[in-house]
């Protein structure tokens, strides 16, 4: 197989490794956005969160936290962004992985959400909300 995230996880690439289980691995992210910043990496090869059924995503979820912590133990950064891309181009690497990215008074770290409310009514939110909610399964 030719994913680096897979590689790593059986050894073959060496990695800066945080914590590891047997659903899960979370390293050091070789760019260091920010210090700290850190990738959390089902062992499973599961591309996307399209793909990913409750099980594996709750046993990857429930260990954030912990991992989240010890980061803010370790560098006390004043918040931290959970960043997930799905589907390239803006997954780097085609196998799910959740950014921890410690935020920090200097950093030059930035992510923005543009606002598009404005472009909206009372009907086309009610419009967005049932499709959304007659997919739900």
């Amino acid at each position: 197989m030719s994913c680096i995230f897979c590689k790593i996880i059986d050894g073959d690439i060496p990695s800066y490794k945080i914590y590891e289980d047997q659903d899960m691995i979370a390293f050091l992210d070789i760019s260091q956005t920010t210090k700290g910043h850190t990738l959390v990496v089902p062992k499973k090869h599961t591309r996307n969160i399209y793909e990913m059924d409750e099980v594996l995503a709750s046993t990857i979820f429930k260990k954030i936290p912990m991992i989240a912590n010890a980061i803010k133990k370790a560098f006390n950064p004043i918040g931290l962004n959970i960043i997930n891309n799905n589907e390239l181009p803006l997954q780097s690497v085609d196998h799910f992985h959740i950014h921890l990215i410690p935020r920090y008074h200097d950093d030059t770290f930035d992510i923005q959400f543009q606002s598009h409310q404005n472009h909206y009514d009372n009907s086309s939110y009610l419009e967005v909300l049932n499709k959304i909610i007659h997919h739900l399964s």
